[in-house]
């Protein structure tokens, strides 16, 4: 029984940011009073950072070790995943320099916490005070670059053991599904902090505050369209197939995305949609699962955008060497981002915490519009690791190329066949390439 639209947390966010907006332009000092709910709100996000950067980027590195034993493959997985993201950031920290839509907005950088005594100065002040006086330091004090150097040295300790350490990778990794279990559930008051966010924004800052946050969604959306069309376009046409074709082909999971939000819907169908097409059972089986950690080309966008125009919006201007701090961090943090709901708005979170400059209240703005860009990033996110995998199968001589143009090319009926012929195959034992 499929359950009511009302019933959905999108439903829900929605009615919350219209309620909000209603309360913020008819009694903009009631709706300013409302700041307490979206705080609220960010604090419980806040307080599960720290674990999550750790348990996500301990077990990602932890995990290289199974890619190191495939060796060729996944030392090219690795090559083609850190390119496209780091593409992904670079192309999000352009554009929302061109567009600007946080200029203007003038949120109050008070909300700031005043510096620290002693905080760095200079480069090899910086530099030194990322290292913990204790391992759990940066955890309490929440100091995120301290917590990354201690995730950095226990998930390469872990990979140096290999097979002994195996049950304690899995333990964190267990661990990582429940904090996101905790997100979820925090999730479910979305609404609240979005009702509570929207009112304070328009009461405080008035109604062009809303021009300000559809300008960023527009441009993250226009970001991903062209990063798609163009970026993954020219990539996937250099293994020889053509993009239009391809997203015909996993339309379906497209649209499964869109209505959860969640790249993760579809990684199953992902799976067995890409064996079909043509590609190897054992570059599908590697390159998939661990591209929905390494390779969130719509989250590294997002991210880049989201964290400039927080700063734009307290009227901050951000050096080019801050800007590229925070791409340097978001190498890191965005490989923390899992393909499930909410998971972004923790790792952009996680990022502005690691940038003392940026007042941490400027991430208010954003729980609102936050759940209303996750169909771009998980749509983005879905379509590269599609594209990952034929780029590296090709790369690897793992692609049936022939196959995979038929498939493609020959409209939905043709395409329903090939993929039923690869299932036979599949059952009698044998592979595409031996066909």
């Amino acid at each position: 029984m499929t359950r009511p639209f009302y019933r959905s947390l999108y439903a829900q966010v929605l009615a919350g940011i219209v309620l909000g907006v209603i309360l913020g332009v008819v009694s903009p000092d009631t709706g300013a009073a409302m700041k307490p709910l979206g705080d609220g709100f960010i604090k419980l996000i806040k307080m599960l950072i720290g674990p999550i950067v750790f348990a996500t980027i301990t077990v990602g590195i932890a995990r290289m070790g199974a890619m190191r034993d495939v060796g060729r493959i996944g030392i090219r997985t690795l090559v083609y995943f850190e390119v496209i993201s780091t593409l992904a950031l670079v192309i999000g920290l352009v554009v929302v320099n061109i567009l600007q839509p946080g200029v203007g907005l003038h949120v109050d950088p008070s909300a700031a916490p005043p510096p620290p005594a002693g905080a760095p100065t200079s480069t090899v002040e910086f530099l030194l005070n990322i290292i913990p006086t204790t391992v759990l330091d940066g955890f309490v004090r929440g100091d995120i670059l301290q917590v990354l150097v201690v995730s950095l040295l226990f998930g390469v300790a872990l990979l140096s053991q290999g097979d002994r350490a195996r049950t304690l990778v899995s333990a964190i990794e267990q661990l990582s599904h429940t904090l996101f279990v905790i997100v979820g559930m925090i999730m479910r008051l979305a609404p609240i902090g979005a009702f509570g966010a929207m009112a304070f924004t328009v009461g405080r800052y008035g109604v062009g505050s809303l021009l300000s946050l559809g300008k960023l969604m527009a441009g993250v959306y226009i970001t991903c369209f062209f990063f798609i069309l163009i970026i993954l376009g020219i990539v996937v046409r250099l293994a020889g197939l053509r993009l239009l074709a391809l997203l015909r082909y996993i339309g379906e999971e497209i649209l499964l995305v869109l209505g959860t939000s969640s790249s993760e819907s579809a990684l199953p169908r992902l799976m067995m949609k890409m064996e079909q097409l043509g590609c190897s059972k054992p570059v599908v089986g590697l390159v998939i699962p661990t591209g929905y950690s390494f390779n969130l080309d719509g989250t590294s966008i997002y991210m880049t955008m989201a964290a400039v125009f927080v700063a734009q919006a307290s009227g901050l201007h951000l050096s080019l060497r801050e800007q590229l701090s925070i791409l340097a961090i978001l190498l890191l943090t965005s490989k923390g981002a899992a393909g499930v709901t909410g998971s972004g708005f923790i790792t952009l979170a996680a990022t502005l915490s690691a940038i003392p400059s940026i007042p941490p209240g400027g991430l208010a703005l954003l729980v609102g519009v936050d759940r209303f860009m996750s169909e771009a990033r998980a749509i983005t996110n879905l379509i590269g690791n599609a594209v990952a995998t034929v780029v590296i199968a090709r790369w690897d001589g793992a692609l049936d190329v022939s196959h995979a143009r038929r498939v493609l090319g020959e409209g939905k009926a043709p395409a329903a066949r090939a993929r039923r012929e690869a299932a036979e195959r599949e059952r009698a034992g044998v592979g595409p390439r031996e066909q």
